[in-house]
């Protein structure tokens, strides 16, 4: 029994998986960017990126590296590519996860945003960063693989 859970477990951390939300709030009239990775994956890239002793999970310096790291991945435009001051709000050790947080004003008008979300795909070239866009309509989900650089969402305006 214990074989089966060991093999689960395996193939889950070899997915290179991160997900992201970008939520247009209405109450703070800002756009929340919230990054979850894998803590797994996390740990293997900050020492990648970083050196072997890298710690995430014990040491607040390489936690802030790789937050740095993965803000300098990830940009958000206007349509007419004009990028959107994103600002660093934190980061979150969470179980399994780490998560790292920004945020920026919301444009007064927004049609759409074109996204780049490059973050552990410079390292891995099997990591998919899917991003789920809540609070302009439906849900608008975009993946990030192989060799996508950029993807965009369209807001219908009622």
């Amino acid at each position: 029994m214990a074989s089966v859970f060991t093999v689960s477990e395996v193939s889950a951390h070899q997915q290179k998986m991160a997900i992201s939300t970008v939520l247009f709030n209405p109450r703070t009239q800002n756009i929340e960017i919230m990054h979850r990775f894998n803590l797994h994956d996390a740990e293997h890239a900050v020492k990648e990126i970083f050196d072997g002793k890298a710690d995430i999970i014990a040491n607040e310096t390489t936690q802030a590296d790789f937050a740095k790291y993965v803000t300098e991945r990830f940009a958000i435009y206007t349509l007419d590519h004009k990028a959107l001051g994103l600002s660093f709000v934190g980061t979150e050790l969470d179980g399994k996860h780490f998560w790292v947080y920004q945020e920026a004003p919301a444009p007064e008008s927004l049609d759409g945003m074109v996204i780049e979300h490059n973050a552990l795909r410079d390292i891995w070239h099997k990591q998919t960063n899917t991003i789920n866009v809540e609070g302009m309509g439906d849900i608008q989900t975009l993946t990030f693989t192989d060799n996508t650089e950029l993807l965009s969402v369209e807001f219908k305006h009622h």
